[in-house]
């Protein structure tokens, strides 16, 4: 029976009352308790077990009705026991919402009245059933997107349950769908105290953190991630975007490197190493490389081609400053950004900046009929 795990079994119950209460409805009830473990242990259904528990809580609520009876704390404990357990037990909705604030009432009850905790490992049970039973309150609410509600019953049952990690996560999901963040950084850290790895959370903190303005701790926490999680592609992606976002080009250059000497087939770190080479240390040489590495993997990387072209324009325009003048070198290149930016303009035909960089490359060989043409074309955009 699914809800073993969230019982208490109470192997005597004889030390609870005293002999003279055994005639009452009390002894009804703890007899109740009796037969379900019973019941338990012998794997019966569920109708079978809350059959039991009907004729426990309706005797357990006659002696809570007792002016003797009343006033012990085991018939409050015995109530909530059984309530509870029919709270996470019963298909019927209301019935089971019934059973629940019942229980709450009783433990209330039983805790005040129990100054020698005589009762402790029945109210243990119940109050651990009533959490399991605002656990499932709170997964359906989560499902029906009410958040709010979710969030206030998994917050609730993790504050009870601190280790248990998918209950800290799940808190925090909650919390961060109702944008408050603050909540949802405690229960996101809370899971990873606890040992989470998966590495969506440190993505989902490293967003909260950029959204509350705060890159570094963002930085800080997505390096977090990828320590347990090595060279993990969405937490080095959003790691990396995160540094060039914060013009951390350098730290963002090492990362790219130390990433590519082990995944070799992403397109868009190369082109992203290419890029970084060529605008922050204006090693056009070394861009090319990646660019051309990047266009292995994808022939129609528009990005790539159109970057690798202009890498080619910006080494040729290199190759005759100065005193010596390498006209061979220059018109190689030129040729070399002309091929590479005619193969953008057919993946993206109507880019701007590639038909411009088309137009000055034709304009410099005296083709005409190639700018008329492409001018016409940026006319029509």
């Amino acid at each position: 029976m699914k809800h073993n795990r969230y019982l208490f079994l109470i192997l005597t119950l004889a030390a609870y009352f005293p002999a003279a209460a055994q005639t009452t409805q009390l002894l009804v009830a703890k007899n109740a308790v009796g037969k379900l473990q019973a019941a338990i242990s012998n794997k019966a259904d569920e109708k079978t077990q809350l059959g039991i528990l009907g004729e426990g809580i309706k005797a357990s609520e006659n002696a809570s009705k007792d002016r003797k009876t009343r006033k012990y704390p085991e018939t409050w404990a015995i109530n909530a026991y059984l309530a509870s357990y029919v709270a996470i037990l019963d298909k019927d909705e209301a019935n089971s919402d019934r059973h629940f604030k019942m229980a709450q009432a009783a433990i209330d009850s039983a805790k005040r009245l129990d100054r020698f905790q005589d009762n402790s490992g029945l109210i243990a049970a119940s109050v651990h059933n009533i959490y399991i039973k605002r656990q499932d309150k709170g997964n359906t609410a989560f499902k029906e997107n009410d958040f709010k509600a979710a969030f206030d019953e998994l917050k609730a049952v993790s504050d009870f349950l601190p280790k248990d990690t998918a209950l800290a996560v799940n808190a925090a999901i909650a919390a961060q769908n109702m944008k408050n963040y603050d909540e949802a950084l405690v229960y996101f850290n809370r899971g990873i105290e606890n040992g989470v790895k998966n590495p969506a959370v440190f993505q989902n903190m490293a967003y909260i953190y950029s959204a509350k303005f705060l890159p570094e701790d963002a930085i800080r926490i997505l390096e977090k991630g990828i320590s347990v999680n090595p060279f993990n592609t969405f937490l080095n992606n959003d790691y990396i975007n995160l540094l060039l976002d914060n013009e951390k080009f350098e730290k963002a250059t090492t990362v790219i490197d130390a990433t590519l000497k082990v995944e070799k087939t992403s397109k868009l770190l190369y082109y992203l190493y290419g890029y970084l080479q060529q605008t922050t240390k204006n090693n056009n040489q070394t861009a090319q490389l990646a660019y051309n590495k990047a266009i292995d993997l994808d022939q129609n990387y528009f990005d790539a081609l159109y970057q690798l072209g202009l890498a080619y324009i910006n080494s040729a325009n290199e190759s005759i400053r100065g005193a010596t003048k390498n006209l061979e070198q220059f018109n190689s290149l030129i040729n070399r950004a002309q091929l590479s930016l005619m193969h953008a303009h057919e993946v993206n035909p109507n880019d701007r900046q590639t038909i411009q960089l088309l137009i000055e490359i034709y304009s410099r060989k005296n083709s005409l009929d190639k700018v008329q043409e492409l001018k016409q074309k940026l006319q029509e955009l």
